[in-house]
């Protein structure tokens, strides 16, 4: 069990890499305004985040986002692999990723999820269900 979390999370991490590629154009084209792993860190540690030098921000922040995907992905290693092999289960996972920062997470670190353009919510969706794909993808069939 412990091999397959620590694949898991190792996907999880590569994951959020390549969601981070996908936000550098999002976030570049206008069409989302801050991620969430920056205001997950400027909300949950305001004194932190206004300590780290500017231009130190983005990296902090995805060094955050990267851990944060390995923990998701380490937890996706606990499902039971039947489960977990199934194609969609991925995608899906990336969705219910999305959803419970959305409705629960930002909500109870008082982050204000002011109702979001679509251009933004399926951007956030998209780079989201990447995630759950990368997750969910295995480079040793045999293994998980």
């Amino acid at each position: 069990m412990a091999d397959t979390m620590a694949r898991a999370a190792a996907r999880g991490a590569i994951a959020a890499m390549a969601m981070s590629g996908v936000r550098q154009a999002t976030t570049s084209l206008g069409l989302v305004e801050q991620t969430p792993p920056e205001e997950l860190l400027k909300h949950a540690a305001p004194a932190l985040f206004s300590r780290i030098p500017v231009n130190r921000r983005p990296a902090v922040v995805e060094f955050i986002h990267w851990g944060v995907g390995a923990v998701g992905g380490a937890f996706f290693g606990l499902l039971p692999r039947p489960v977990r092999r199934r194609g969609w289960v991925g995608p899906a996972y990336g969705f219910v990723f999305w959803a419970a920062f959305e409705t629960l997470a930002a909500p109870k670190l008082g982050i204000d999820r002011k109702p979001q353009r679509l251009g933004e919510m399926a951007a956030l969706l998209v780079d989201h269900t990447l995630y759950g794909v990368v997750v969910g993808s295995s480079p040793w069939p045999n293994a998980d």
